[in-house]
């Protein structure tokens, strides 16, 4: 399982900085007062977390250098791995336009689906539930689980908000988000999520579920369905504690 975050977290770094870069190229940077430079690093660890300020290849093993992060300076900025860097914009299930830097604070449970799958979905909801159901009362107030739809087109507000009632997930803990195609798309991507569509009501995805900590960085993935949340529900109690 370490191995399997490990190369998430990998993922998400190089994935994080092309969209951060993207961002950066994209905004009127200068008026935010912020400077950024790459970073690299051995994507061996031989030098441990030794970090360069150009590309070139490690002394040790001689591989190449990779980008993993950017130094950003600003007042009460987040770590560079957070997915609350990311500027996109999501409509919950209450219709409500939200940034995912507004979940900031909680232990944050998440996994991609779409409403009309008859197959994976309902099992994904349900490990979703049963990890819900094994996190103690007192700490359900530091953990939000969210829902991303991948069929933004059919996943409406409106239809959000059916799924999210016959599914048992109308507390205000649950939050189920739609957002652009592109953003869907970028957002599976630092998930390492791989979908497409097979046909007009149906997508093949990857079964992955996501927890990040209270600053936005991915802790914990576990893939399947209907696998052992045994170290997913142990990651959240020692993030939340």
């Amino acid at each position: 399982m370490k191995i399997l975050v490990d190369k998430m977290k990998n993922t998400l770094k190089i994935v994080l900085l092309f969209l951060l870069v993207g961002s950066f190229t994209s905004c009127n940077f200068g008026k935010n007062d912020k400077t950024a430079s790459v970073i690299y690093e051995c994507p061996m660890h031989c030098e441990g977390e030794k970090t360069y300020d150009q590309p070139g290849s490690c002394p040790v093993c001689k591989m190449d250098l990779v980008p993993v992060s950017i130094k950003e300076k600003k007042d009460g900025a987040i770590s560079d791995l957070s997915i609350y860097n990311l500027p996109s914009i999501w409509t919950t299930q209450n219709n409500e336009e939200i940034e995912l830097k507004e979940l900031q604070g909680d232990v944050v449970v998440m996994v991609m689906i779409y409403t009309s799958c008859q197959t994976a979905c309902p099992r994904l909801a349900a490990d979703m539930r049963n990890i819900e159901k094994q996190i103690p009362a007192d700490k359900k107030d530091k953990v939000t689980l969210v829902l991303v739809s991948i069929d933004p087109e059919t996943d409406t507000p409106e239809r959000l908000a059916a799924f999210a009632k016959e599914n048992k997930m109308d507390s205000k803990k649950w939050v189920l988000l739609r957002g652009s195609e592109e953003n869907t798309l970028e957002f599976a991507a630092v998930l390492a999520v791989n979908y497409k569509r097979i046909s007009p009501l149906d997508f093949s995805h990857s079964n992955i579920i996501s927890v990040f900590d209270q600053g936005g960085e991915l802790a914990h993935q576990q893939e399947g369905l209907g696998v052992n949340n045994k170290e997913t529900i142990s990651k959240i109690l020692e993030l939340v504690n």
